[in-house]
């Protein structure tokens, strides 16, 4: 590093004068070479992905990846891997226009679930073929099998002789035998940082959440570490059997508010998932959860939403429906419907359960003019939805 000849001389006279020994000299002259100014000049952070288009996943510096068991942690490691052979996967793109070197740690699963997540998952969403798979640029050792205290060692070898520009390390907890030792924590930390810095890649630290369902914070004294000490932090979460979240929740950088919502297909492989589905899904699991309790003789405690968030919203203590939505999905244009079937829709796709809130979407739909009330010659209450007037393509001429 450079150090100011100036001002290291006027150092050397001032400690001097002020009878330092000669190791506090020493210290304060390498310090020197560790002092910020405007003047300085550095190199600006270097990022490997881009989410939404803003970069994210620096180089130099440690990412953490936390969520629940089974909450998609895998699937978004998999994602991020892929990406390092293609220039997009999903909503993320690489930035590099080269393929990156990858080095998969695993310390957690078998070797035969580690092999078939890269042959029936990865392999699948870079295209490679398995018996064109490129060794030299993808690195994956399962270390599961070795001592606690064998694993970083052999994880800064790896990374030192290998020189890879993406390291998962799935799971940073493997690399302690006591989660809550703060000293080993911090020590485990720091040398990942350096390790980070010194070769220049980005290392992405997979870490299981407290088992609480409201405690979101990364798991014992090493998630607090890693929370404090990483570039940026992303959050996994469930929403259904086969549809998951990702989020950013910190960063020093750059904030990427909307996050990203995937489902995984029979075949294991991930897809990008829409609002709707999503809204979907999270109303789906809400109903089953519900349910669960009802048959188990448990009392539902209303940790979630009533309606389905997909038709409705709260604004202070009032429910908001979106009428135009909800009767467009429920009903056929043109088609006349009876009160009581429409209310059972009503219930089914919205889950109010109560009658008055039934009668004040079908007013609220009324007055809006999205769907036309009527009477039929039983004196019975019909309601049509109006058929859509054509536009100029649907014109013949």
């Amino acid at each position: 590093m450079e150090i100011n000849s100036n001002a290291l001389k006027l150092l050397e006279g001032e400690l001097s004068l002020a009878g330092f020994s000669a190791e506090d000299e020493q210290r304060l002259k390498e310090l020197e070479a560790f002092r910020i100014t405007p003047q300085k000049e550095l190199p600006p952070v270097e990022f490997l992905f881009r989410l939404h288009g803003r970069p994210c996943f620096a180089r130099g510096e440690l990412t953490g990846l936390s969520g629940k068991a089974k909450s998609g942690k895998t699937f978004v490691c998999s994602i991020l891997m892929a990406l390092c052979f293609r220039n997009e996967v999903l909503s993320l793109q690489r930035i590099e226009p080269t393929r990156l070197h990858v080095l998969w740690y695993d310390t957690e699963q078998s070797d035969e679930s580690t092999k078939d997540i890269l042959c029936q998952r990865i392999c699948q969403m870079t295209g490679i073929q398995q018996d064109q798979f490129p060794s030299e640029q993808f690195d994956v050792f399962n270390v599961r099998q070795k001592p606690v205290n064998e694993r970083l060692p052999s994880l800064e070898v790896a990374v030192r002789y290998r020189k890879p520009d993406l390291v998962i390390l799935d799971g940073l907890r493997d690399l302690v035998s006591d989660i809550n030792d703060g000293i080993i924590a911090q020590r485990v930390m720091e040398r990942l940082m350096h390790l980070a810095s010194e070769y220049h890649c980005c290392i992405v630290c997979v870490l299981h959440q407290n088992k609480s369902i409201e405690d979101h914070n990364p798991r014992g004294w090493i998630g607090t570490e890693l929370k404090h000490k990483a570039f940026e932090m992303y959050e996994c979460a469930k929403s259904s059997e086969r549809i998951f979240t990702w989020t950013q929740t910190d960063t020093r950088k750059f904030d990427i508010p909307e996050g990203l919502s995937f489902g995984v297909n029979e075949e294991g492989i991930p897809y990008r998932c829409t609002e709707k589905q999503l809204l979907e899904a999270q109303f789906e699991a809400q109903r089953k959860m519900v349910a669960k309790l009802e048959k188990s003789g448990g009392r539902h405690n209303k940790p979630y939403a009533d309606l389905n968030p997909k038709y409705a919203h709260k604004e202070g203590r009032k429910h908001v429906f979106d009428v135009k939505s909800l009767f467009t999905d429920i009903m056929t244009p043109g088609q006349p419907y009876a009160e009581e079937a429409l209310k059972t829709e009503i219930y089914a796709k919205t889950n109010a359960v109560k009658d008055k809130l039934h009668d004040e979407i079908l007013r609220q739909a009324v007055t809006e003019k999205v769907i036309l009330c009527c009477t039929n010659p039983f004196g019975k209450k019909e309601y049509l939805l109006p058929t859509p007037a054509p536009t100029q393509q649907d014109l013949p001429f």
